[in-house]
């Protein structure tokens, strides 16, 4: 059985209080631990538990096998290695697993979508893990807290990234319990914040190279590493306004060789964004790029000719793929009649593009060939909303912005990710 490296003090805090608290959470910056230390203090307590039944959840289903039952190695599958096994009850996923106290079902659900907490009715669970659970619906939130009341050892945990603070979560949830805890000493809050530092197994070298990622002015240096609750304010991407050399490609780029991809905003009211890509050791160059505002210009491009501008656009290169956005689908399928390329329907996934974007600019990986101005001008302009109180960008000098999202985190980033895991 894999063995989790030493929990800090601060985590060794937070793991004792667990058994004698009944809601559980634990917030903060990632790679700080939260689901090892949860899955541990939730084993410890599944394994004498009086109750059969018993949920953990996530956002989806894959997310609560990744981070509870896999958990890089530490999950509920290690640390009942030979006495467990996966099935299905009452035609959902579980894992039967074989305690001290018998034996336990242990059902897997998600909880990201309207109507899920569907799912979940017609059980009493004796404990519920969720993960990620700020990413979750609020009403599957509250039907699992409805579903463990009459448990008669009731155990509710969560683990969460930071959001805003004006998310529901801690309008409707977090802060509830907190008010209630400090009525009451007694009432059984356990809540622990951690980050990074936390965590035991990463070595001082590695968290020098972590922190060489991040710009230290983004919402996601102080989400990811200080753990803060934070709104997302300003430029989406203040690094490359503050040091544009550094992610700007000068000269001739005619002599790269590659992989070449274009990536595809489509519009016809709104501008229609177009980049020319090449993968080449691992990085990414935006050769050239083609931006045609409809209103700007006073008229408009059928589908037919935006294709005869991906045709010009890509004239003397070899096409590996063509992402576009996935709404566009009379462009795509207008692609796809010509037979010329193979077209990819976008990931359009925002805040996690927003995130990829930024994560392999700054370690280098992605580069703005210098004439691609439309490019260089939205990443001066692109902003958060600050007057919602969630995660949002004003809908305004988007498309680059856009085009260069569906790119990274459709195309780049599993190519990477791919890359990294033929190396292991």
């Amino acid at each position: 059985m894999n063995i989790p490296a030493p929990f800090s003090q601060n985590q060794m805090r937070f793991f004792w209080n667990c058994f004698d608290h009944w809601f559980n959470v634990a917030e903060g910056g990632k790679r700080g631990g939260k689901n090892v230390l949860i899955t541990m203090a939730y084993c410890t307590i599944l394994e004498r538990h009086p109750s059969r039944i018993h949920l953990i959840a996530g956002v989806s289903t894959a997310t609560a096998r990744l981070n509870i039952l896999d958990c890089d190695g530490f999950g509920l599958k290690n640390y009942f290695e030979g006495r467990c096994r996966e099935g299905t009850y009452q035609n959902r996923d579980c894992l039967y697993i074989q305690t001290a106290t018998g034996e336990k079902v242990v059902l897997v659900s998600g909880g990201g979508k309207a109507g899920d907490e569907k799912l979940i009715k017609g059980n009493t669970y004796g404990t519920a893990y969720i993960t990620e659970a700020n990413e979750c619906s609020e009403a599957f939130i509250k039907e699992v807290f409805d579903r463990t009341l009459s448990s008669p050892d009731r155990k509710v945990f969560h683990d969460l990234n930071p959001k805003a603070e004006g998310h529901w979560y801690y309008e409707n949830i977090l802060n509830l319990h907190e008010k209630k805890q400090n009525e009451n000493p007694e009432y059984g809050f356990n809540y622990g914040h951690f980050t990074i530092a936390d965590n035991m197994s990463i070595s001082d070298d590695q968290l020098r190279a972590v922190l060489a990622t991040y710009d230290r002015s983004t919402v996601w240096y102080a989400r990811d590493i200080l753990g803060k609750r934070k709104a997302a304010e300003g430029l989406v991407y203040p690094f490359f306004s503050a040091g544009q050399d550094t992610y700007l490609f000068h000269g001739d780029a005619s002599h790269i060789d590659g992989q070449f991809y274009v990536s595809i905003d489509y519009g016809t009211h709104n501008p229609c964004s177009m980049g020319l890509w090449v993968i080449h050791d691992g990085k990414a160059l935006r050769i050239k790029e083609s931006y045609f505002d409809s209103r700007a210009e006073r008229v408009q491009r059928t589908d037919e000719e935006h294709y005869a501008e991906l045709e010009r656009l890509t004239k003397g290169y070899y096409i590996q793929a063509v992402v576009v956005d996935p709404s566009a689908a009379s462009f795509i399928e207008t692609i796809r009649r010509h037979g010329k390329y193979l077209v990819i329907p976008a990931d359009n996934d925002v805040l996690n593009g927003i995130r990829c974007v930024a994560s392999l600019m700054q370690a280098g990986l992605v580069t703005i060939h210098e004439s691609c101005t439309a490019s260089r001008r939205e990443f001066g302009l692109y902003s958060w909303d600050d007057k919602a109180k969630e995660d949002r960008v004003v809908k305004e000098n988007d498309h680059a912005m856009d085009d260069i999202r569906y790119f990274c985190y459709t195309i780049l980033a599993p190519l990477i990710r791919w890359a990294d895991w033929r190396r292991k």
